[in-house]
């Protein structure tokens, strides 16, 4: 199961710096996310979210694959991906994958105007390795499913002053 944490910052860039020192604690299996995303709220308030990928895509790719694989064992490689790829391109951008948009939108419109909100989906991590490189980034946690614990202690860390 995964985990969701959702961590308000007062300037606009700061979730997106945050973000990729996760996506580089990823590629050092440190972390492993589900899904990030930053939503940043212009002077006027208005709220935009931005994906790191195209999961859609992806998923399109991934499952393409397979179509090919079995078009491939029927002599026919091309046409299963091109099957396979538009039933899910069709299925995948009828379904909300991770975090609601909705979710987001609602949260980071609670921000103050030119403020940036990192919501991530965390499949697993190696705690005490992300929280240290986490270390005084500041922010707040606005919603969790960590327990109350672990929600103080990663507040606490993202508080905290580098040495």
């Amino acid at each position: 199961m995964s985990t969701l944490v959702v961590v308000g910052y007062d300037d606009h860039y700061k979730a997106e710096e945050v973000r990729l020192k996760l996506r580089k604690l990823q590629s050092e299996h440190l972390v492993d996310l589900e899904e990030a995303v930053v939503a940043s709220t212009d002077a006027q308030g208005k709220v935009k979210l931005h994906t790191a990928v195209n999961l859609t895509a992806d998923r399109v790719l991934a499952d393409g694959s397979w179509g090919a694989l079995i078009g491939l064992i029927l002599v026919c490689p091309f046409a299963g991906f091109a099957v396979r790829a538009a039933t899910m391109a069709r299925s995948g951008a009828l379904a909300d994958i991770g975090i609601s948009d909705t979710f987001m939108k609602d949260i980071a419109a609670t921000m103050a105007p030119g403020s940036s909100t990192l919501f991530i989906l965390v499949k697993q991590a190696t705690p005490d390795k992300v929280l240290e490189e986490l270390t005084g980034t500041g922010g707040r946690v606005l919603k969790t499913s960590l327990s109350h614990e672990d929600e103080a202690k990663l507040q606490a860390v993202l508080r905290a002053s580098r040495e």
